[in-house]
């Protein structure tokens, strides 16, 4: 049993194509479906299932393909300790980002990371918390940005910064928008009062609003959004309140947002704490390294924290 065969066992898995695996891992399909069949003859276990719409995996293989991602992760660990020493973060590097993080804190870091570590070869890649976490422990992902707490078995975490949340309101068009900073916080029985807009599952900022709302659940006939842009959209139509956190209400300020109204959430559950997420053991001097410019490039409206 070899990485290389382990490797287009992989490819079997993310692609479900002989075709388009084999151009995955630029080799002929003869070679990797020959390679697979060693495999097999090797473990004494069919791991793919062939036919003519195309080919997946056994149950076998699909409790075989997550070892062989830790297998493989652990092989570019071993790469990354004896290349690119004199510097951490060269070379590839694979980022996981919540959606509703990564297109408001990217536009600071992305540039800061380019000058800090300029030989860095960054891919990210953006999804859910749980998704992220389930590609970091496959292997697929070097390190995650998500709020925090998560669970910790087999992945270690450090805090990067506290984020505060704003509650969006539509804007009364018949009074003057407050100037931004000045619009007063939202206290807990108007919070309790609003028909609340929120994100739909999966979403780990939508069971934060809820927390900080007080809130078990949302009303069944409350909107839930996929995405922080839709539930903008419908705050603008007046159709209710949300939370977001202090970047997206201040990249939208920026933005010349004037159709709601940005007031601050108050006491301990308003706000989030964003941290850094890495398997244990491997890659600690990528993470530290990645941690530090993390917290020199936040932007003004968020409270970076200290390890």
């Amino acid at each position: 049993m070899t990485l290389t065969e382990l490797r287009y066992l992989v490819a079997i898995a993310d692609h479900g194509h002989f075709g388009r695996a084999a151009a995955a891992a630029g080799v002929a399909q003869p070679t990797l479906s020959a390679q697979l069949r060693k495999l097999e003859d090797y473990l004494g276990v069919e791991l793919v299932e062939r036919s003519r719409k195309g080919v997946r995996l056994t149950a076998a293989g699909e409790r075989i393909v997550t070892h062989a991602r830790r297998a493989l992760a652990e092989q570019q660990a071993i790469l990354r300790l004896t290349r690119h020493r004199a510097k951490p973060l060269e070379g590839p590097y694979r980022l996981g980002a919540i959606p509703t993080l990564g297109p408001y804190l990217l536009p600071s870091l992305l540039p800061a990371l380019k000058q800090a570590h300029p030989r860095l070869d960054l891919v990210v890649i953006e999804d859910l918390t749980d998704n992220l976490l389930g590609l970091l422990d496959d292997g697929r992902l070097d390190a995650a940005l998500v709020a925090l707490p998560v669970e910790l078995r087999g992945r270690q975490a450090t805090p990067l910064f506290d984020e505060g949340f704003f509650a969006v309101e539509p804007a009364d068009t018949d009074r003057p928008l407050p100037l931004p900073d000045e619009a007063p916080a939202i206290s807990e029985a108007e919070l309790a009062a609003a028909r609340l807009l929120v994100l739909s599952d999966g979403h780990c900022l939508r069971d934060q609003i809820l927390a900080a709302c007080a809130r078990p659940s949302p009303g069944g006939d409350d909107f839930r959004a996929a995405s922080l842009e839709t539930l903008r959209e419908l705050v603008a139509a007046g159709f209710g309140t949300t939370l977001v956190p202090a970047l997206a209400a201040h990249a939208w300020q920026r933005g010349g947002e004037r159709r709601m109204i940005f007031r601050p959430v108050e006491g301990e559950a308003g706000h989030r704490r964003i941290g850094l997420v890495w398997r244990r053991g491997t890659g600690e001097a990528d993470a530290a390294a990645l941690a530090r410019v993390c917290r020199s490039a936040v932007p003004a409206e968020v409270r970076p924290v200290d390890d």
